[in-house]
Formats: C-alpha cells, sequence, structure tokens
C-alpha cells in the first residue's frame, strides 16, 4: 500500500509558527470507494490564511481542530478514480491538505485544463485563488477609474504584485508598499508600478506623502497596522479601502489596537470593505479568462518561490510574515 505523509495540527500557534504546533504522521491509503479519487499531491500553496486556519478561533470556515491533517490548498494528479468526473491522470486543484495524497468525493476538486504552454504553478501563481484576489478585489471592491492613486500593501506578495499591475492596466497611478530594496526594485522595474516604498528603511507616512500628492483614492490593503494608519491618513474623499489581508496582526499576541486615524473614514466619507476570494467563485470564468488575455499580451507577470518537500512546509509558511519569500510561496510536495 502507498504511505502517506501528512502534517496535522499538534497545537494552536503562539506568535511565529513552531516545529512543535505541527505534527508528521505517516499512514497507509487505501483505494477509492464508489464516488471518490485519489490525488497525488505536486504542489501545495502556503498562504497567510493558513495562519488564520491553525489559530482556533473562529473565521470564514471552521479552524483545523488539533489532530486534523492541516487545510491547504494544492494541485495534484489523479491516481485512481472511481468518480467520473476525474478521469485518472487528470490534474486537479482543490484544498488538499498538507498531504502526500488526499481522497476526495470531488466536491470543492476542478480539473485544470491542459496547456502544455503553462506550468503547473501558474494555477497558483497567477490563476486560481491568487487570481480572483487580486482581479475581484480590486475591480468589483476598489472600483478603479483612470487617473486614481492606488496603493497596494505587501505589492510584490502575490496578490499585491497582480493587483498593482492590474491597477495600471485602469489607469492609475500605482504606489506599492515592500519590504526589501530588491521587491521595490522588482515591482518598478518589471512590473511597471509607478513608485514603490521600503517600509523598513524608510518612514511610510512622508514617503506617501512624497509619492501621493494627490492623496489616495484606493488603498488595497493586505498588512493593516501602522501602515493600514499612515494610509488612512492620507485618503481622499470617496476613498476605497480595500481590505484583503491584515497579514501584520495574524501573529499577534494579545488585543490588537486599532487604527489611530479611523476617524478619516467619516470625515472623507470613505468606503471600507472586505472580502474572501470564496464570494467570487461562482464568476470564476470571467476572471480567469481577462488573467489569461493580460498574460498572453505581455501585460501581466508573476513569479513563484518553490519550496523543495512537504517536510519543509510549516517552516516555510514564516516566510509569509518575516518577509523573506520572493512571489507566490509553494512547496513542491
Amino acid at each position: 500500500m502507498r504511505s502517506n505523509g501528512q502534517w496535522r495540527l499538534a497545537a494552536h500557534p503562539e506568535g511565529l509558527v513552531k516545529p512543535s504546533d505541527y505534527r508528521w504522521v505517516e499512514e497507509p491509503v487505501r483505494d477509492p470507494a464508489q464516488g471518490e479519487v485519489l490525488v497525488r499531491v505536486e504542489y501545495l500553496s502556503l498562504d497567510p490564511t493558513h495562519r488564520i486556519w491553525a489559530s482556533g478561533r473562529e473565521s470564514y470556515v471552521p479552524p483545523v481542530a488539533i489532530g486534523e491533517v492541516m487545510r491547504g490548498g494544492a494541485l495534484g494528479v489523479v491516481e485512481a478514480s472511481r468518480h467520473a468526473g476525474f478521469p485518472v491522470g487528470s490534474r486537479v486543484r482543490g484544498l488538499l491538505g498538507w498531504q502526500q495524497y488526499a481522497l476526495s468525493d470531488g466536491r470543492g476538486l476542478s480539473v485544470l485544463p491542459d496547456d502544455p504552454a503553462l506550468p503547473p504553478t501558474a494555477h497558483l501563481g497567477l490563476f486560481g485563488h491568487i487570481g480572483l484576489t487580486a482581479y475581484f478585489g480590486l475591480l468589483d471592491i476598489g472600483k478603479p477609474q483612470p487617473g486614481e492613486t492606488l496603493v497596494v500593501s505587501a505589492a510584490a506578495g502575490a496578490v499585491g504584485s497582480l493587483v498593482g499591475q492590474i491597477g495600471k492596466l485602469r489607469g492609475c497611478r500605482v504606489v506599492g508598499i515592500a519590504g526589501s530594496d530588491d521587491k521595490c526594485r522588482w515591482i518598478v522595474d518589471e512590473l511597471g508600478f509607478d513608485a514603490a516604498i521600503n517600509y523598513r528603511s524608510q518612514d511610510v507616512g512622508p514617503a506617501l506623502d512624497r509619492l501621493c500628492p494627490q492623496g489616495i483614492d484606493i488603498d488595497f490593503e493586505n498588512v493593516g497596522g501602522a501602515i493600514l494608519d499612515a494610509i488612512l491618513a492620507r485618503i481622499n474623499l470617496r476613498a476605497r479601502i480595500v481590505i484583503c489581508g491584515l497579514i501584520s496582526q495574524y501573529n499577534a499576541i494579545g488585543a490588537v489596537p486599532g487604527p489611530s486615524n479611523f476617524a478619516q473614514i467619516l470625515m472623507k466619507r470613505a468606503r471600507v470593505e472586505g472580502f474572501i476570494v470564496s464570494d467570487f467563485l461562482s464568476r470564476a470564468a470571467e476572471a480567469n479568462a481577462a488573467l489569461s488575455s493580460w498574460f498572453a499580451q505581455g501585460k501581466l507577470k508573476y513569479r513563484v518561490d518553490v519550496v523543495e518537500g512537504l517536510r519543509n512546509a510549516p517552516a516555510a509558511l514564516n516566510r509569509l510574515f518575516d518577509g523573506s519569500n520572493a512571489g507566490k510561496l509553494i512547496v513542491k510536495v
């Protein structure tokens, strides 16, 4: 029988993830029952939301329970099937978890197009939940207009880097906030952002004053905390604040203070809206068509940061929070 290596949650993390928060388990894999498929997992997506799912707190989905296989989106190949919708050999995407093999009844699983021109990792770095998040978060909630100023935090990350490029396609002036000079150079020189701020070496507030002299119309917020506070102090009338993530808070121990410039939302009659990508799954075809077209025309770029080996997944997750990842963080199982 096949042996399935898995990471199971051993403790709810406090602060950054520790090795003791997960437990490696190996167990045999049974054959699929009627209506099931067996998937060999190839690539695991590492996302900030994993830290939320492991926290034990209720969020937009139930938390992962102690002893359960860690939840996670992944790509894999169907190795055995007793489900008509998933033939053997097809590549699929879904919440397959932090494991080498996954049994599924097909719910939440989708067959990916067989496009030899696209590497499998494109379905985690450009399409899938990353592309949908950037597309719908900016266009449906941010509603960019030509000539407006868009600020993107975590701008060199998987979502932020796409948001900035889509903003440019919509005629915005785009300013990105990232955590290193290399990341700032990448989003300006290669992705076409108008300007970038290294929050580790620059005071974000004065930098925004210099780079956004006409104020800020749209904030695509991935970070929260002090960066969000600096942005709120500089928003324009009828600004849109798109809350995609609050990564600065996910490892916090204890209460997190709210923004001191919260009153600006009232004074500027700004709209603040959070969203989860699953809100837009019914419209995935719309986003993927646009993303595919822009990518084919050379108007949209992405990059992936691949970690070798499922054993390294827990340690690699912290790279999302210390800023050492470069692009979409993926584990090659």
